[in-house]
């Protein structure tokens, strides 16, 4: 044999290897199974009491399905943000960075009559923003910021939800 077919041969042998061994592989979802095939999980959702638990309930019923049966589990949140300096800058710049921090807890009890104990969730979202100085733009970048981060806690709290549901 040359050195030439040789050659070629090192290098097709390896990739058939490789194309059969993938040819193997499957792909599937993270989570799969009865929530794959029906994500919507008909939860019901107590009334929010302020802008961010707002935000948190509108994403989680729209993600994971609302109903207003009486025995569906309820979900009860408690959403709370904050926003703080997260470190100091040496800069003369007028602008400051600032850090809104989101803490949303999801409480899902059962109400069909079982004994099933209450799960509950804990997420926590950050986002960042930069004050300039001026009041009603810092105001402003705070509450978008926490909105912000409410979103990010709530696609996290989905997320554990589908997964604490599927067991």
């Amino acid at each position: 044999m040359s050195s030439s077919r040789l050659k070629r041969l090192a290098l097709i042998v390896p990739l058939a290897l490789v194309s059969v061994g993938l040819g193997a592989c499957s792909f599937q979802p993270v989570y799969s199974g009865r929530l794959a095939e029906n994500p919507r999980l008909e939860l019901a959702y107590a009334k929010p009491t302020t802008r961010l638990e707002q935000i948190v309930y509108q994403e989680l019923s729209l993600r994971l399905g609302e109903t207003t049966a009486p025995t569906a589990p309820l979900v009860t949140l408690s959403v709370s943000g904050s926003v703080s300096a997260p470190y100091l800058s040496a800069t003369s710049n007028p602008n400051t960075p600032y850090e809104a921090n989101v803490t949303a807890t999801a409480t899902i009890s059962a109400r069909d009559g079982g004994s099933d104990k209450p799960i509950t969730i804990t997420r926590t979202a950050r986002a960042q923003l930069t004050h300039s100085g001026q009041v009603l733009a810092d105001t402003q970048a705070d509450q978008e910021a926490q909105e912000r981060a409410a979103r990010a806690a709530a696609e996290s709290l989905r997320l554990a939800i589908l997964a604490a549901l599927a067991g």
